[in-house]
């Protein structure tokens, strides 16, 4: 991966962040965090894994993040300044949950 796209990737998370935390409206006690960001060579799209706490609502975030996708995508294109600007695409991050059932069958055993 060459350091312009790393350098492209940190800076589309911190600025989500920052739209996400002024711009998402979701409800009381749902946490969104952004767990990795991975644009690709072409510059022509961004894969946003959304990590969510608690994980039974991760379809509720999905479908919130997707209604406002849009608003979320303009806020970033206006800080960003790259040529293309990349499309945002939002996927649940499930590494936690995954986890979580294998530590549930080692504590079985």
């Amino acid at each position: 991966m060459s350091q312009r796209i790393i350098k492209l990737n940190k800076l589309i998370r911190t600025h989500l962040g920052e739209i996400f935390q002024r711009e998402l409206s979701l409800k009381p006690g749902v946490f969104v965090t952004i767990s990795k960001v991975d644009t690709t060579p072409d510059l022509r799209y961004t894969r946003v894994l959304l990590s969510v706490f608690p994980f039974k609502d991760s379809q509720y975030v999905l479908k919130t993040v997707g209604k406002e996708k849009y608003s979320l995508q303009g806020a970033l294109n206006r800080k960003l300044v790259t040529k293309p600007l990349p499309r945002l695409v939002f996927q649940i991050d499930s590494t936690e949950e995954k986890a979580d059932e294998i530590e549930k069958i080692l504590l079985q055993i």
